[in-house]
């Protein structure tokens, strides 16, 4: 027989029972669709993660004096920094950078004290770098020009017992001598970020009002925060832009090595989705044989009669196969159907997990699952060449029936 013929008798022989047909091509159709619904997911989780780590203040990298990032010595300037400066201007894929003055200090009001890390900004810069100005919900972020302005987080705000308007106090230890230096300022600007080290642990002012209350020239700073084209060349550890910039002295870095744990967690994510991969296609394995063999037993006569007039082995197990495949078209096809309308649906609400910590992390914005071609083809593919290879132990109990006692048990 012909490939076309056994086509034509797998799909007559898979729709003979309707119902048990739909029945399986529904239960292998939604593992597929969860399979997929979870790759989405993931993508929209790790996209989400990323957005929410480098675009709030981290950025997609960072460029340090070598040594900085473990120590914290606010002597530890960047080298050279003008001559940073000046290259970054015509990196093609850096868009923008912030300069960045950072320093242990305390802070305090009549009612209270504490502990933070002071972090002198330039405001135009950090509007394109990071969202700070986005995270404003009282007041304003440094309008004007009033050098004594101060940002600080709601949470900091709420243990001073301080508002809008009301007067603060910074102490720091200046780089060379260790001499403290004191300033008040004013709070003109209180953040929320839902992130408990930003919104309670640091304090923002203006970079030049930290120079001077550090000791430190106008040339000084601590760190240079980046923004690519793409957050895919933070992630490549290899670019050959951070061992460009990884000279004289400083290092440039991705934020994979500035936030390891969000690493471990994209990599513990490709495991999960293998994982459920595997629960998923064992529960359509049991489906599908389950199905085959239900549609084997009604047709044991038919078998027989078919060895008996010479039907070979290896035709019967061929059409069992053939009918595997046509069970795996239609729940494919019901499978895509699910697992695309569930994806739009969430693509369009998206899930709200803003506010909520993971590895570090805390999302910032609406989680919104992501469609990739893959999904659409390597998981069909995959299902597809599972439900024949499943079909292969119905197939072979098949050839290997015997006319006579295939005809005795239809009786």
């Amino acid at each position: 027989m012909t490939a076309l013929v056994y086509i034509k008798l797998a799909w007559r022989n898979i729709l003979r029972n309707k119902r048990r047909t739909f029945i399986a091509g529904i239960a292998i159709g939604v593992g597929l669709a969860a399979l997929m619904f979870t790759d989405a997911l993931y993508i929209g989780m790790e996209n989400n993660m990323i957005e929410s780590a480098t675009g709030s203040f981290l950025g997609d990298g960072q460029i340090h004096r070598a040594g900085y990032r473990e120590s914290r010595e606010v002597t530890e300037t960047i080298n050279d920094a003008p001559d940073v400066i000046r290259r970054l201007d015509t990196t093609s894929i850096v868009t923008a950078h912030a300069e960045r003055v950072y320093a242990m200090s305390m802070i305090s009001s009549p009612a209270n004290v504490e502990s933070i890390a002071m972090a002198g900004i330039d405001p135009a810069e950090e509007r394109v770098v990071s969202q700070i100005d986005d995270a404003i919900q009282k007041g304003s972020f440094f309008t004007g020009d009033n050098a004594r302005d101060i940002v600080i987080g709601a949470d900091l705000a709420e243990l001073l017992e301080v508002g809008i308007g009301d007067r603060v106090v910074l102490t720091v230890a200046q780089a060379e001598s260790g001499d403290l230096s004191q300033e008040m300022f004013r709070v003109s600007g209180i953040y929320f970020f839902h992130m408990k080290e930003l919104d309670r642990g640091m304090a923002f002012i203006r970079k030049s009002k930290a120079q001077s209350m550090l000791g430190l020239s106008s040339d000084q700073i601590h760190e240079i925060a980046l923004k690519f084209t793409s957050t895919s060349y933070g992630r490549d550890k290899n670019y050959p832009f951070w061992k460009e910039f990884s000279t004289n002295g400083n290092e440039a870095v991705g934020w994979t090595v500035l936030l390891p744990q969000m690493e471990a967690v994209f990599e513990m994510s490709n495991f999960s989705t293998a994982m459920i991969g595997v629960i998923l296609f064992g529960v359509v394995a049991l489906g599908i044989i389950n199905t085959l063999f239900m549609s084997l037993y009604e047709r044991m006569f038919e078998f027989g009669v078919l060895r008996a007039v010479g039907t070979r082995p290896l035709a019967m197990g061929r059409l069992i196969i053939f009918e595997a495949g046509a069970l795996a078209v239609i729940s494919i096809v019901m499978g895509v159907i699910l697992g695309a309308a569930s994806t739009f649906i969430f693509m369009k609400t998206g899930i709200d997990y803003t506010g909520i910590e993971f590895a570090g992390v805390t999302f910032q914005h609406l989680l919104y699952p992501v469609m990739k071609v893959k999904q659409f083809v390597i998981y069909p593919i995959a299902v597809f060449f599972f439900t024949l290879l499943i079909g292969l132990y119905p197939a072979t109990f098949a050839a290997r029936m015997r006319p006579a006692e295939a005809m005795r048990r239809s009786v």
